[in-house]
């Protein structure tokens, strides 16, 4: 693209060109969806106008943007973490304008409302579902299925002139301590990701539309469901459903936390026994089972289900909470207390490294396993010298430094958002729990904020910190704490 002279000039001057390049390239992607929306709006002869104030306003700066910086050179590691935490700052600030104009939202609920889409949390504001059009609906589980792909996964797939720009970013943005490769070249790589979750979505939808779910609700459910998001067209979530589709959608929800690159592998190339070879999934398939099962009998003893509700009520709700989907096949905020301790420990847990899901991964807790096993030992032979393993595999103690540098941010930002909210909402519960659900982008919590209930009564002030908390939850925190370190500005400015 042709540079006018004054941008050219601005764009030399940029210290952050592929961060600029980057935000703007994702804006007019983004505009240009929000204007099709629009369109598709105004033929159904709802109120557009959202849409198309998003539209301009995308178009407009993504141009600017664009006009700024540059795509041409790999990135320094700080303007990585800024472009990641930026842009997925900024991604949401756009997405909120059709909910703020056309949903008639406050901004601070039309963010909220962005921020849990595209981080792929699924809490919602909204109490009042017939206040949103059929766009705003589509526009909130497709924001979903974009966050959960990564933004910057799909366009590095769509404009092979950010492949070399976004090699930093790929590693910034993806999830989880295990960093692995298929191939040697970035763009194969994510191409390959996208190979798995277009055919798991297009599974999906095939099979929410054999199993009855209206064509709206299934294509919107199916954009949820993928990204591990909950965002749900129907208030009742998939209780609205048929057991047949709630147990497709466990299913669809355990894949969402396995790594797509081990799908990939066990699909296209056609290593059908690589998950089991594979410690986190073993590890991560094993937890399913045991609370699936045990969750399943505190049902079936402690409430009026008989044994197929209760299996497919527990195994549903597993695969929903430890993956951060969100989505219920029933109100378990009025389960009892230890089915719902089940839940709230699975909001620590999360699926594996890789995977579209939210939370802690599997590994980093194989991790701190292998940690503690590590020191009993050494307690009983000080004198021995005792590699780290998990599985069949040694850890470095980078590693090792990088998990308990995650995990010590992760908990120190749950607790601080739990104590604000504490004070500011009155109720323990509740507080815990959004505070948990948001930092891991699980999205339901318990009490008033459970998963037939809504955030929209929460104090402003509670609804900005689970914004921060929640796009600090979808980056995996250290993109975002970065930015609090003067290092990284000075690293920027030289």
């Amino acid at each position: 693209m042709k540079s006018w002279p004054r941008f050219a000039r601005a764009a030399q001057a940029n210290p952050i060109p592929v961060a600029t390049y980057m935000t703007g390239t994702v804006y007019i992607g983004l505009g240009t969806v929000m204007g099709l929306l629009g369109l598709a709006d105004t033929l159904l002869g709802e109120n557009a106008r959202g849409f198309f104030a998003g539209a301009a306003i995308g178009l407009s700066v993504g141009l600017v943007l664009r006009q700024l910086g540059s795509p041409q050179a790999e990135p320094r590691r700080a303007e990585a973490l800024l472009t990641v935490a930026g842009l997925w700052m900024m991604v949401p600030i756009l997405g909120a304008i059709p909910f703020w104009i056309s949903g008639n939202l406050s901004y601070l609920d039309a963010l909220f409302e962005a921020t849990s889409g595209f981080s792929t949390t699924g809490a919602t504001i909204l109490a009042d579902f017939d206040q949103l059009s059929y766009g705003l609906f589509f526009w909130r589980s497709m924001s979903q299925w974009f966050g959960g792909m990564g933004i910057l996964l799909l366009f590095i797939v769509v404009l092979p002139h950010l492949a070399l720009a976004g090699r930093q970013m790929f590693f910034a943005e993806t999830t989880g301590v295990q960093k692995q490769q298929l191939t040697p070249k970035l763009r194969q790589t994510a191409t390959n990701i996208l190979r798995v979750y277009l055919l798991l979505t297009l599974l999906t939808l095939m099979a929410y539309l054999l199993t009855g779910v209206p064509v709206f609700e299934a294509v919107a459910n199916t954009f949820s469901s993928v990204s591990a998001g909950g965002f749900s067209p129907n208030p009742q979530s998939f209780a609205a459903y048929s057991p047949l589709t709630q147990w497709i959608a466990a299913l669809v929800m355990f894949l969402t936390g396995v790594n797509l690159l081990l799908q990939y592998r066990a699909i296209f190339g056609r290593e059908y026994t690589a998950p089991l070879r594979d410690t986190e999934f073993r590890a991560y398939a094993l937890i399913v089972l045991l609370v699936g099962l045990l969750m399943a009998a505190i049902l079936f003893l402690r409430h009026d289900y008989t044994l197929e509700p209760a299996l497919r009520h527990a195994f549903f709700q597993t695969a929903s909470i430890i993956t951060g989907t969100g989505f219920a096949s029933a109100d378990f905020a009025v389960w009892v207390v230890p089915a719902q301790a089940l839940l709230v420990m699975l909001m620590f847990l999360g699926g594996s490294a890789g995977s579209v899901g939210g939370s802690i991964k599997i590994i980093r807790w194989l991790v701190i396993g292998a940690l503690v096993r590590r020191e009993l030992q050494r307690a009983l032979h000080p004198q021995a010298v005792l590699p780290l393993r998990v599985g069949n595999k040694n850890v470095g103690e980078d590693v090792l430094r990088a998990v308990s540098a995650f995990i010590t941010l992760y908990v120190g930002l749950f607790a601080t958002g739990a104590l604000i909210m504490g004070v500011l909402e009155e109720d323990f519960v509740v507080a815990f729990t959004a505070s948990a659900a948001a930092v891991g982008n699980v999205g339901p919590g318990l009490g008033e904020v459970g998963p037939m209930a809504h955030y929209g009564d929460l104090h402003p002030i509670s609804k900005g910190v689970m914004i921060f908390q929640m796009w600090a939850g979808r980056i995996e925190l250290i993109a975002v704490f970065s930015l609090f370190t003067p290092e990284l500005w000075r690293r920027l400015r030289s």
